[in-house]
């Protein structure tokens, strides 16, 4: 359905733009219908940058993304408008997709107007009154009020109304729970679950591993712009083979140790290597040979299950 093709992208940076920045290095996935994929790792490894250039809130450097078999790079007028019918977002902070002087439904409004204006204002707002049912909302309670009056999860679920009015095929969730509190938190996951289940994809972008776990079939691990393991959930959850999803994976706390034990074992070293191994200065089996000089690619080291690591059979030695 979704497909990306080495995509890559350069800012540029320092006075008159003279410096380059590397945020996405070649990453290749691919996203089938139905189907939800956890895009994994720390800030600044690139993961709203892929899901920016998904949106085209950002031009791609090089590279090709296509929704069922069309590169977006082609799209123009009607057809881009219909990509946006099948593509949507939504973002960590629910706040900043609202304009605080107008009410928060005028969302519904410029939908019709874009794209319904065909339908009657008796018929729309009965769909919106069924969208909003839909994802937990009662329209006597949220309708004709400012973002302010709303919650943040409020205004998020707003935002999945949204899509399932333009009966989206596919969703990118940047961090759009990390903002809510506990209870809200799970609800919004079972709403994602429940609209998967009616067949939408959603590239799950998130730091939290335990979120990743619970939303998603397969999962990327993502570090400094590259995909450095990728794989079913449960196969990079209980067989990780990069040293960094190793890392990531022994520091999410546990009640039975201490997170100096964790930490101590995971000490990273430090290189002036500047190339190569983008891991390099924090992996604690990686040495100057020919192997770690330059950049490993993705490989297949069980079914379905890739990695890129030169060192990954040392690393899970006796695992």
């Amino acid at each position: 359905m979704l497909e990306l093709d080495k995509i890559s992208k350069v800012y540029k940076t320092g006075t008159f733009g003279g410096k380059k920045l590397l945020a996405v290095n070649k990453v290749s996935f691919e996203v089938k219908d139905g189907e939800v994929i956890s895009l994994i790792g720390e800030s600044g490894s690139g993961k709203s940058t892929i899901g920016k250039m998904i949106l085209g809130l950002i031009s791609i450097t090089s590279g090709t993304i296509r929704l069922n078999g069309v590169d977006i790079a082609t799209l123009k007028g009607g057809a881009l408008k219909n990509y946006y019918r099948n593509v949507q977002g939504i973002f960590q902070d629910p706040f900043s997709s609202y304009n605080p002087v107008f009410k928060a439904d005028r969302i519904f409004r410029i939908i019709r107007e874009e794209f319904f204006p065909e339908i009657k204002i008796d018929e729309w707002n009965k769909k919106i009154d069924s969208s909003l049912r839909a994802v937990g909302l009662n329209p006597n309670e949220v309708l004709n009020k400012f973002p302010h009056q709303l919650s943040g999860g409020q205004l998020q679920r707003f935002l999945i109304a949204r899509a399932l009015l333009l009966d989206v095929q596919f969703l990118v969730a940047d961090e759009i729970i990390s903002m809510l509190d506990a209870s809200t938190r799970i609800d919004v996951l079972n709403l994602l679950a429940e609209l998967k289940s009616r067949g939408l994809s959603i590239l799950f972008i998130t730091h939290d591993l335990s979120l990743g776990y619970y939303i998603s079939e397969r999962a990327m691990i993502l570090y400094r712009g590259g995909v450095v393991e990728m794989g079913s959930t449960e196969q990079v959850y209980y067989h990780p083979l990069h040293p960094y999803t190793k890392m990531l994976i022994a520091s999410v706390p546990r009640l039975d140790k201490k997170w100096e034990e964790v930490e101590g074992k995971l000490k990273a070293k430090h290189s002036e290597l500047s190339t190569g191994c983008v891991y390099y200065e924090r992996c604690l089996f990686a040495d100057k040979d020919k192997d770690c000089a330059k950049r490993p690619p993705l490989i297949e080291a069980e079914s379905g299950h890739f990695v890129a690591c030169s060192h990954y059979m040392e690393v899970n030695k006796g695992v």
